[in-house]
């Protein structure tokens, strides 16, 4: 099975020398396309700094919160950081029970009907594959990070991160289609100042 296929521009090829060589941006454009060169919508972008994030409360720019609505996760990925407790309100007009069996998060929310909300949290860092026991073809996702430098990709396949400091990071990206080990691409990469964009290509279930 082949694995993914990494498409290098002028600035990607900075990106993933030794720092001794060369410096990766801290602003970064990262895009995610099919083995067919279409662009691959959210999928998760991940910088992760080799010795930890310790920076203190990691904050998105985005509610954690995934609502029921049109008998569907809404969205249907949601990137939150470790510990955050993520809100599930019901905007149907039928109950729905959330429940997730993934080995980052184990749990069952019983019954609750329209304008009612849940939450949930997530003090373990990986994708939690969610469902509903009453709708089976409800299917949801939430990635907990241990980073602020995450992302989902948009229409385009794309995702720009910023305020990297200088220093060596776990490049991720997941997808849950992805054709690798539980949907996750990782590679090693370099930090420094300026910009630059790269293209990961995924082969894709």
């Amino acid at each position: 099975m082949r694995g993914p296929i990494l498409v290098m521009t002028a600035f990607a090829l900075a990106v993933l020398l030794p720092a001794s060589w060369a410096a990766a941006p801290a602003a970064m454009q990262v895009q995610i396309v099919d083995d067919r060169g279409m662009p691959v919508r959210d999928a998760v972008v991940e910088l992760t700094p080799n010795a930890g994030w310790r920076g203190g409360p990691i904050r998105f720019g985005w509610k954690p919160a995934m609502a029921q609505k049109n008998v569907a996760f809404v969205p249907g990925t949601l990137v939150v950081a470790r510990g955050a407790a993520v809100a599930f309100p019901n905007l149907d007009s039928v109950r729905h029970s959330v429940y997730s069996f993934s080995k980052a998060a184990r749990f069952e929310i019983d019954l609750y009907g329209r304008d009612q909300t849940r939450s949930q949290s997530f003090p373990v860092a990986g994708t939690v594959a969610l469902g509903c026991n009453i709708h089976d073809q409800m299917r949801g996702y939430v990635r907990v990070v241990d980073t602020p430098f995450a992302g989902k990709t948009d229409q385009n396949g794309i995702v720009r991160l910023t305020g990297m400091a200088a220093g060596g990071y776990r490049l991720t990206v997941w997808h849950p289609r992805a054709r690798m080990p539980g949907g996750e691409f990782k590679r090693p990469l370099a930090v420094g100042a300026g910009q630059g964009s790269h293209k990961i290509a995924l082969k894709l279930r």
